[in-house]
């Protein structure tokens, strides 16, 4: 940042701060418990650490709202727990220094402007200034009133700094903070990765020191898979990638060294680069995704605890608010969103179960805040569409292991390199007699055995000339790394039936004994068995599967064929670690939300075999897609795997009820399909 007037002007913002906070630490002078807050916050704002945050110290944390409430009461409680988690952000915005001088300012004015509405009110009519004694809950409540209204505005005002740098963040590459570090720094040196202010566990040291000690050839070769999948998604959709500058590389830290071969792979070919931190402000975070790059979560119970934080201050004013911002923001980067190519993601897996407890005390979004905010989720989405073609962009995922997974570490990640690298020309070759066999019926029925009580009926889109049109696409390893599944867009009447799993991880978390029931395509009822009342497991399905809609459609039915990855989960037996990316490719799977053609319904598409896809719409999609296009999307698409070995049979009924079977008993029994099973052998 240069020595500008506005630069002047927030430093001595800055500068102002900080002396507040250095006396407020030392001497605040309001009774307890508030006056323990404001001086732990305040010196957590000058010299705050991860440490704080750990798990060990969150049952006495103010960001942990059941405790902050059992100090404060239900309201007040609830807005300073909300408080202390948001000025958690100050710990990476420090690492960034002048860079993010404005987000920390803000922060610390924030905290400030809400200990002056505390001292506003004298010290007789919070408490008596006894550490012992309870808050009188009345004149706390009105304090409760201004607060609130001081952080929701504040939000709500801040939104062209918050949402628009997060915009400029995504197709700049002048922001070049984390790739700067990416490919200057010492990466043989784990030390290195302190200096992006994100948190580091051992596991993520241990993982850079191992990609440290690989051949460079072996680093360049998997970045070359990582690339040349994004290049290739551009290719086989017909898409051209030479009118595009830059690609958004998001990843988790630990990757540096294949990150920097990537980038140079990426330069090669044309392409600059953007690598963006995941969102730290609450306008722009998205319940517990972290898109972006990040380090560890420091506390994911705690992260938990504040996803649906937005219910402090979602209302539609700040909907609206932040639609115009987000408008004003693209129009100010628009040259360079039109030459934006995608996202080029690399995830990782292998990290430690998480089962969240539920605490009353968080912040829960009521049912017509839910409408708004996937209503503005869809408007959002149209905007960036206007800006960012869909039509002309792409992406590509990959994932690794990390040596959290286990002893074999080492093992499964040179097994995880080759499954990204598998031959997709044969498996192109066994998939078409798979679509073959499949494109026989009008639907598709999956049973499950053994404890596995799947039972459902597929429809399937109908062709006018099957010799120059394909129901189901024939996808190898382009966008979605590794090879290799078969896949459509149900119609939705005829899709009937219960999708059941015994135990399925999805974005980290896990479901017991997850059962969804569909009618006519749509989700009509669904449970689990992770907690011990009814009502939160369902809870527990409608936030992170059905993300907060009422229902949903099924937007794919594929089968996977990645049987090498299946037997490498069972040979090590981690199931429970793998990424939906590796999962949906080890057996059957099913996706609720939007199809897998979302907005790009009208590009057409060619299998390998040179026949048309026609199976991008729905019945939702259609109708509202060309009208009304913020109904026609739901902006969520969650896949749900049956392991091979659950799977009683997958056969497509044509219409004179001969079968045709897919798989039987866990193995497949396509002609020409069967070299798939020898991976299987004697597994089970």
């Amino acid at each position: 940042m240069s020595a500008s007037p506005d630069y002047e002007l927030l430093k001595e913002r800055s500068e102002l701060a900080g002396y507040r906070l250095l006396s407020l630490a030392g001497e605040c002078i309001l009774p307890e418990p508030y006056g323990e807050y404001f001086r732990k916050e305040a010196d957590f704002l000058l010299h705050g650490t991860y440490d704080d945050l750990l798990p060990g110290a969150y049952d006495r944390s103010y960001t942990n709202p059941a405790y902050a409430v059992s100090l404060f009461g239900e309201r007040m409680g609830k807005l300073l727990s909300f408080l202390a988690y948001e000025l958690t952000s100050v710990i990476p915005m420090r690492a960034e220094g002048d860079i993010r001088l404005e987000d920390r300012t803000i922060l610390c004015e924030l905290f400030l402007e809400c200990y002056t509405a505390f001292m506003a009110e004298s010290a007789d009519t919070i408490g008596d200034g006894d550490s012992g004694s309870a808050p009188d809950p009345k004149i706390p409540d009105m304090l409760a009133g201004d607060l609130h209204s001081i952080i929701r505005n504040f939000i709500t005002d801040y939104t062209d700094v918050t949402v628009a740098d997060r915009i400029r963040d995504l197709v700049d590459p002048s922001r070049d903070f984390a790739r700067r570090i990416i490919m200057e720094a010492d990466l043989s040196d784990p030390a290195y990765l302190d200096l992006f202010g994100e948190y580091v566990s051992e596991d993520t040291r241990r993982l850079a020191g191992f990609l440290a000690t690989l051949p460079e050839e072996d680093i360049r070769s998997m970045a070359g898979t990582f690339t040349g999948g994004f290049i290739k998604g551009f290719e086989t959709t017909g898409k051209d990638i030479s009118k595009k500058k830059t690609v958004n590389i998001r990843y988790e830290l630990g990757f540096e060294r294949l990150v920097r071969a990537s980038v140079e792979s990426f330069r090669e070919a044309g392409l600059d680069v953007t690598i963006y931190r995941r969102p730290l402000h609450a306008a722009v975070r998205n319940g517990l995704t972290r898109i972006g790059y990040s380090g560890d979560p420091v506390n994911e119970q705690m992260d938990y605890d504040h996803r649906e934080d937005e219910a402090l201050f979602l209302d539609k004013a700040y909907a609206e608010r932040k639609l115009e911002v987000a408008r004003a923001a693209f129009e100010e980067v628009k040259e360079m969103a039109a030459v934006f190519a995608g996202p080029a993601v690399m995830e990782r897996f292998g990290m430690h179960d998480f089962e969240p407890v539920n605490h009353r005390e968080s912040w829960s979004l009521s049912d017509e805040q839910r409408q708004l905010a996937n209503t503005t989720k869809a408007r959002y989405a149209q905007i960036q569409n206007e800006y960012i073609d869909p039509e002309g962009r792409s992406y590509t995922i990959i994932s690794y292991p990390v040596p959290e997974i286990g002893a074999d570490f080492e093992e499964i990640f040179k097994e995880t390199v080759n499954i990204n690298t598998l031959p997709y020309m044969r498996y192109q070759e066994m998939q078409q007699c798979i679509i073959v066999e499949l494109e026989k019926g009008e639907t598709v029925e999956i049973k499950g055995k053994g404890e596995n009580h799947t039972d459902l009926r597929i429809s399937l889109a109908k062709p006018v000339d099957i010799t120059r049109q394909a129901v189901f696409e024939n996808c190898v390893a382009d966008v979605n790394i590794p090879v290799g599944e078969v896949f459509t867009s149900p119609v939705l009447t005829g899709t009937d039936g219960l999708l059941h799993v015994s135990q399925v991880y999805i974005n980290g978390l896990v479901f017991r004994d997850l059962k969804i029931s569909f009618r006519d395509g749509y989700v009509t009822d669904y449970s689990c068995a992770n907690f011990g009342t009814e009502e939160e497991n369902r809870r527990y399905v409608e936030e992170n599967i059905l993300h907060s809609h009422g229902t949903l459609p099924m937007g794919e039915f594929a089968i996977g064929t990645n049987t090498t990855a299946y037997a490498m989960a069972k040979r090590y037996g981690i199931f429970d670690k793998l990424p939906i990316l590796i999962a949906e490719k080890t057996g059957p799977h099913f996706a609720v939300g939007d199809t897998c053609y979302s907005r790009e319904e009208d590009i057409r598409t060619f299998n390998p075999d040179g026949r048309e896809l026609i199976a991008k719409d729905n019945e939702h999609t259609l109708k509202y897609r060309k009208s009304e296009p913020v109904k026609a999307y739901y902006n969520c698409h969650t896949d749900i795997t049956i392991p091979y070995e659950e799977l009683g049979e997958i056969a497509s009924v044509d219409k004179d009820g001969e079968r045709h079977c897919i798989i039987k008993d866990g193995a497949f029994v396509v002609p020409g399909a069967e070299d798939l099973n020898t991976p299987l052998n004697n597994l089970f």
